[in-house]
């Protein structure tokens, strides 16, 4: 059964003032960046073309929250490794979709593919 949505979590928050910091960060020590999820799926200052058209073709709707957002709107979450996909039910429960160590593993290619696959 296809999940009521998915939410897509960046390790990194999201002011004006991180996501510039971020971005430095991820230009002048991309293997020391915090948010793989960030690294793979945005070039320097946008959302990966090939990501973007992925997403908009998902059978389920996807939502996308920084670290900060994510932690005031799921406190009871707080505690969870970022980067992390969840499935979210009828009832608005999450459940974790994709762990922070596979999205650490994957590439662009390797993260669409286990999107395809679990769902």
């Amino acid at each position: 059964m296809l999940p009521q949505r998915l939410v897509f979590v960046y390790n990194a928050d999201g002011s004006h003032l991180a996501g510039l910091k971020d971005l430095f960060h991820k230009v002048l020590s991309p293997s020391t960046y915090q948010c793989s999820l960030c690294a793979v799926t945005y070039g320097a200052t946008s959302m990966q073309p090939e990501w973007r058209a992925f997403i908009k073709a998902l059978p389920v709707p996807v939502d996308f929250l920084h670290r900060d957002e994510f932690v005031r709107d799921y406190p009871q979450w707080a505690r969870h490794p970022l980067p992390a996909a969840f499935a979210v039910g009828e009832g608005g429960a999450l459940t974790p979709f994709i762990e922070a160590p596979e999205m650490d593993a994957a590439d662009l290619n390797g993260l669409m593919e286990l999107v395809r696959q679990r769902l």
